[in-house]
């Protein structure tokens, strides 16, 4: 598959591929369109050390 090199200082939705001329544009695009998935993924305080990850002090 060959990709265009147009647009490609655009920014793109990388859940539909839609491109913007803007990075607000993209914010209210995902917020309204993909709301779901960025409710889902916005609470970060759930996230903890993956087993195995090593602190280093």
């Amino acid at each position: 598959m060959v990709l265009p090199i147009v647009d490609q200082h655009r920014p793109k939705c990388y859940l539909c591929s839609d491109v913007f001329k803007n990075i607000e544009e993209l914010r209210k695009h995902q917020e309204v369109d993909h709301k779901d998935f960025v409710e889902f993924h916005k609470d970060t305080s759930k996230r903890s050390p993956a087993p195995g990850d090593v602190t280093v002090f």
